[in-house]
């Protein structure tokens, strides 16, 4: 199975072929640079592969929560590359890929959503995928749902930008922190092969963002 994946729902651009389990993958720290960026990406990784779009089983995209700009993005190149090229599509939640980026058991990730939010999930590892036991939703940082346990590393740029809130929140649940993790392509990849393969693909023009928040800045009496 051959597979394009791509990422733009954080300030990190990439873009991954899956090719039978094998990954090839670039990308780069975009800031609001993904539309100049992530094209040039598609492109070089199929030459590299040997390969053009017609030759692939589907088009995968991180679909959310992120950025609403970036996954506008990330969905627009998703339907147009797919509507050309008569390929399905499959939509990847960010948080999900986040925490297979992580490559822990137990990932508590939490993204900064701004306007002192994040976008909070907790993921357990099981076989190759992940099983959801806190739905992604969006939330002030001493507010997260949390799970009983304990064991989990704390995951995302949240954690970066909300430490100490996040930090007291969670208590004795947290093993660590890794803020400096971003949702890649290559996890988005291997999160879409399993998916393709049965058959839940989508034709391109029902592929759409999980925005999750309808919202995306404060009114000024809010601030």
């Amino acid at each position: 199975m051959k597979i394009l994946a791509f990422d733009t729902a954080t300030e990190l651009c990439s873009a991954a072929l899956w090719l039978d389990g094998e990954i090839l993958s670039r990308s780069e720290m975009a800031g609001n640079r993904h539309s100049e960026l992530l094209l040039p990406m598609i492109t070089d990784l199929l030459q590299q592969a040997g390969l053009v779009l017609g030759q692939l089983d589907g088009i995968a995209f991180g679909k959310g929560p992120g950025s609403f700009t970036g996954l506008r993005i990330g969905c627009g190149v998703a339907q147009g590359l797919a509507l050309g090229a008569e390929l399905p599509v499959v939509g990847v939640v960010t948080l999900e890929s986040l925490a297979i980026s992580a490559g822990v058991d137990k990932a508590l990730v939490c993204l900064d959503a701004r306007m002192n939010e994040v976008y909070s999930a907790a993921y357990v590892r099981q076989g190759d995928g992940l099983v959801c036991l806190l739905p992604p939703g969006v939330y002030k940082p001493d507010q997260i749902p949390l799970p009983d346990d304990g064991g989990w590393l704390g995951c995302g740029s949240g954690f970066a930008s909300y430490r100490d809130s996040l930090t007291s929140r969670c208590g004795h649940r947290l093993a660590g922190m890794q803020p400096d993790i971003h949702p890649h392509a290559s996890a988005v990849a291997r999160l879409a092969a399993p998916m393709f393969q049965a058959g839940l693909g989508q034709p391109a023009d029902r592929a759409e963002p999980l925005y999750v928040r309808d919202k995306v800045a404060l009114k000024t009496c809010e601030r």
